[in-house]
């Protein structure tokens, strides 16, 4: 018997995570704060969706939830624990902070239930495609049991430590991707300064120690100024607050971070809020 399955959130990462769940042929409750797009989700998918968050969650195997900050975590997590049966699972994709992790874990075991914090990356596309990369945090048996329902939208699903170091794991993917967007940025920006074809310039180091993911996918919509897409500034503005709190607390020395964070606050300050986390780039190009 496959488990009984929610999910909690249809954003655009969550719908598309959802629909994987019910491709394979599970039983899928949905909810979404807006109704009519967990209707709309159903509709396209079959399964149900549901008015709370409790409703979706009530009788379900493993409920799994990708929602926006802390205290949206908060909210839907417990609203949901509320309608969880004993011994069932909770997934949080969620970038959110390592304390509420715990906090919510403890929530969890005061009502019989089982807590995993799981933040992906790979963005959209990797949602859609059903490759992103999950880090767990949580006990080794409950990831055992949830394993193979996060590998229908996750090609890489691993158990990093105990509660919170799924998202402690994030961070550090996000630290290193605010240094290698504004590294890309000032490269694109030199070489074009320099009077090189910045594509023909990609494609070579590309081919080198130099390659990376954000070069291969954002490097050369870079060059063609485009950012209507993608990882928004203001999402990377949340989880770079959420690193530097930590740094604060564990004593980790982020300076690179935190100048990309405010070089991130000038392009939100020019309205790029909803533009692609690439458009760093966008600072350089406009210096005087």
């Amino acid at each position: 018997m496959k488990p009984k399955l929610a999910f909690l959130g249809l954003g655009v990462m969550g719908y598309p995570m959802a629909a994987h769940l019910a491709k394979a042929g599970h039983d899928v409750t949905v909810y979404n704060r807006t109704s009519t797009k967990a209707a709309q989700w159903a509709q396209q998918h079959g399964g149900r969706s549901a008015p709370s968050p409790a409703d979706a969650a009530r009788d379900c195997d493993i409920v799994l939830m990708c929602v926006g900050n802390d205290n949206d975590v908060r909210a839907v997590a417990k609203d949901a624990l509320s309608g969880m049966k004993a011994d069932a699972i909770l997934v949080d994709h969620t970038t959110a902070s390592a304390e509420v992790a715990r906090e919510i874990a403890s929530a969890a075991k005061a009502r019989k239930v089982h807590f995993l914090d799981a933040p992906v990356s790979g963005g959209q596309a990797g949602a859609e495609n059903g490759k992103l990369t999950i880090m767990v945090g949580g006990e080794r048996d409950v990831f055992a049991e949830a394993q193979p329902v996060l590998a229908l939208y996750g090609r890489a699903v691993t158990l990093m430590g105990e509660t919170g170091a799924g998202q402690l794991t994030k961070m550090v993917n996000q630290i290193c991707i605010a240094g290698l967007v504004q590294a890309l940025s000032e490269g694109i920006n030199f070489a074009q300064h320099a009077g090189l074809d910045p594509n023909l310039v990609l494609d070579v180091i590309g081919k080198g120690a130099a390659q990376s993911w954000q070069m291969d996918n954002r490097g050369r919509t870079m060059v063609e100024d485009k950012f209507d897409f993608g990882f928004a500034v203001d999402w990377m503005r949340k989880d770079l607050g959420i690193c530097l709190a930590a740094a604060r607390g564990n004593g980790a020395a982020l300076p690179v971070t935190a100048l990309v964070d405010q070089l991130y606050a000038r392009v939100q300050a020019r309205g790029g809020g909803r533009w692609d986390t690439s458009s760093l780039i966008r600072l350089l190009r406009d210096a005087k």
